[in-house]
């Protein structure tokens, strides 16, 4: 069982910037596809971008495109999020979630939330005008 634990949420003004962190245990994920997702109050769950193993081919919501940027490092068995440029609109709780293990996803499918089957426990992100 995967479990993941972000890190690095904060509060930051409008322009600013912050790194969200995931960390991994129970489980390696140098096979696992990996997402970010945000959430505001009262909203579902709305995707932010992911990374696929193997050939780290990334996928980003248009929303955060040109300002957000996914990472991996699988020797430390993590995932980062660097968000830059960042607006109010960006405030919410965000989550990391893995697909399982040796599933990589083609790209139509990268946003859907049911190809992911661990979540982690969310960090929360306020941005200030």
């Amino acid at each position: 069982q995967v479990q993941l634990l972000e890190s690095g949420g904060g509060s930051v003004q409008t322009g600013g910037s912050l790194r969200l962190s995931c960390a991994a245990s129970g489980g390696t994920i140098s096979s696992t596809h990996l997402g970010w997702f945000r959430q505001y109050p009262g909203k579902d769950r709305e995707y932010v971008g992911s990374i696929r193993w193997g050939d780290s081919k990334k996928h980003y919501a248009d929303s955060v495109k040109g300002r957000f940027t996914i990472s991996r490092d699988n020797a430390k068995n993590s995932v980062y999020l660097q968000m830059n440029s960042l607006k109010p609109e960006d405030t919410a709780t965000y989550y990391c979630a893995a697909a399982r293990s040796g599933f990589n996803p083609i790209l139509s499918t990268m946003s859907a939330s049911s190809i992911y089957s661990y979540w982690g426990q969310g960090t929360q992100v306020v941005v200030s005008s």
